[in-house]
C-alpha cells in the first residue's frame, strides 16, 4: 500500500507530497493493522516514543524564542498545554492525518481513526519519522505550527470544562449527576489507554477515550453533551 502526505502536513513540512521517506507508512500504522498482517509489520508506536521526544525539544527552543521574559515554569506549562493530546489531535484534523492512518478492520468499525489519542500519537510518530528522514530542520515547522495554535488558544476565552457542563445539563433536565464508569484499559504503561462510559438519563450518553483516566472522562462528557443535543426533544424517562 503506497503511503503519501496528506497536502497540507506537505505543505507545512515544505515537502512534495509525492516525497519517498522511508519511515512514514510505519508512522501510519496503527498497532491493530501491524496485528493482522502476517507476518505483522511495524507499527507506529517507537516513532511516537522518538517523535514526543523531539517534539518536546523543538517545542521547548519555539516557546523560548517567543517568550523571552517568561519564567521556568510558565514554559513547562505552556509546554504541557500546547502538546497535549486534545492540542495534537486538531493539529493532525488540521493536516488532515486521521484518514492516512492504517488501522485493523476492527479499530477502524469502532471509530478509533477519530480518536483524540490515536490523532496525537499519529502526529507524534510523523514528527519522529520525518526527523529520521530528514532531520530537524523539516520537523521543525511542524512543531512551530502546535506552539502557534497552543498560543492562540491561550488568547481565547478558556472553555468551559465538558464534565462541569454535562452535569448542568444533566440537572437541567430533572436527572441525577452523570456517573463515570471504567469500560477498559490496555496498552503498555507509557502508551496506556482508558475507556470511559457516562450515564445520564437512565442511558449511556456517552463514550471517550484517553490517555489518563481524567482525560477519557473529558472525553466522554463532549461526546455526551453532542448527544444531549439530539435528544432535546426527548421526555426524560420517568
Amino acid at each position: 500500500m503506497s503511503v503519501r502526505l496528506s497536502a497540507p502536513l506537505a505543505a507545512f513540512a515544505g515537502l512534495p507530497e509525492d516525497e519517498a521517506l522511508a519511515h512514514l507508512a510505519e508512522a501510519l500504522t496503527h498497532p491493530s493493522f501491524a496485528n493482522e498482517q502476517r507476518p505483522p509489520c511495524p507499527d507506529y508506536q517507537r516513532l511516537e516514543f522518538l517523535g514526543d521526544a523531539v517534539l518536546g525539544v523543538l517545542v521547548s527552543v519555539e516557546l523560548m524564542r517567543r517568550l523571552p521574559s517568561a519564567r521556568e515554569g510558565e514554559l513547562s506549562l505552556l509546554r504541557a498545554n500546547v502538546v497535549s493530546t486534545d492540542a495534537l489531535a486538531a493539529f493532525a484534523k488540521e493536516v488532515e492525518i486521521g484518514p492516512l492512518l492504517r488501522l485493523g478492520k476492527g479499530a477502524d468499525a469502532a471509530g478509533e481513526r477519530a480518536q483524540a489519542s490515536v490523532l496525537a500519537d499519529a502526529v507524534e510518530a510523523v514528527v519522529g519519522a520525518l526527523y529520521l528522514d530528514r532531520g530537524l530542520d523539516v520537523a521543525r515547522p511542524l512543531a512551530v505550527a502546535i506552539v502557534e495554535a497552543g498560543l492562540a488558544r491561550r488568547e481565547r476565552p478558556t472553555e468551559r470544562d465538558p464534565k462541569s457542563e454535562l452535569q448542568e445539563k444533566v440537572q437541567a433536565r430533572g436527572g441525577a449527576a452523570p456517573r463515570y464508569r471504567l469500560v477498559s484499559h490496555e496498552g503498555p504503561d507509557h502508551a496506556r489507554a482508558f475507556v470511559v462510559e457516562v450515564d445520564g438519563l437512565g442511558r449511556v450518553l456517552g463514550e471517550g477515550r484517553g490517555r489518563s483516566k481524567k482525560g477519557a472522562e473529558q472525553a466522554a462528557a463532549r461526546a455526551a453533551l453532542e448527544r444531549l443535543a439530539d435528544l432535546a426533544s426527548e421526555p426524560v424517562p420517568g
